[in-house]
């Protein structure tokens, strides 16, 4: 991990607080690293455990939201011409103290990792009958793609299937969510997913993009 991740997660960890995944926009820069995109998704830690200087993390998200104000992190990357005094020879990155002793006198917080307001978009309506059949049509025909594939025995992927499609699709909100999370393959076309206004939305989009998909194929 670079040090503002081994910051972030140790605030998390001592705090007891969740973090935001974000795809980055390189764009709209924050202290000169990529700033986030404006739609992202909390993330809960499950498990932690280290081995020397590793990290293995288990995380599960949460709530969708929006960024709505983003505060640059203390320090601009390493690769900045401010940063080369700290770097090694070997090229390892320096310890956190060190880091936090450049931090400049104006900057007002010892955060290396971006942080920022957002606003979290809770789904309060359930998702109807139709669109858990729906959904539940994708995920069951996704499935089965994989699995004759794979070769599995079909009685064995019969039980596999109904098995995850009962566990993931219910009246959950969020059902929608979940399916696209494991039926689409691009980071940019889940992110689409992750921007639309509500559960209903999200599911045209969806399907939108699984019709594209097997026209292409």
């Amino acid at each position: 991990f670079e040090p503002r991740y081994r910051q972030m997660l140790d605030d998390c960890l001592l705090d007891n607080k969740n973090f935001g995944l974000v795809m980055n926009d390189p764009f709209e820069p924050s202290n000169h690293w990529d700033g986030p995109r404006t739609h992202g998704c909390e993330a809960e830690i499950l498990e932690h455990d280290t081995k020397g200087s590793n990290h293995f993390i288990s995380i599960v998200g949460r709530r969708r939201f929006t960024v709505e104000n983003v505060t640059p992190p203390a320090l601009p990357p390493f690769d900045h011409p401010e940063m080369a005094i700290l770097m090694n020879d070997d090229g390892l990155y320096p310890d956190l103290q060190t880091l936090l002793e450049h931090i400049p006198d104006e900057v007002t917080h010892q955060k290396l990792y971006i942080t920022g307001d957002v606003r979290f978009e809770e789904e309060s309506t359930p998702t109807t009958p139709a669109h858990q059949t729906m959904l539940k049509e994708v995920l069951n025909g996704v499935l089965n793609r994989i699995g004759a594939v794979l070769r599995i025995d079909e009685q064995i992927l019969d039980t596999w299937v109904a098995e995850r499609v009962e566990h993931v699709i219910d009246e959950d909100p969020n059902s929608v969510f979940t399916v696209a999370a494991l039926v689409l393959n691009g980071l940019e076309s889940k992110q689409q997913i992750l921007a639309c206004a509500d559960a209903e939305e999200a599911l045209a989009e969806l399907m939108h993009q699984l019709s594209a998909s097997y026209e292409e194929e």
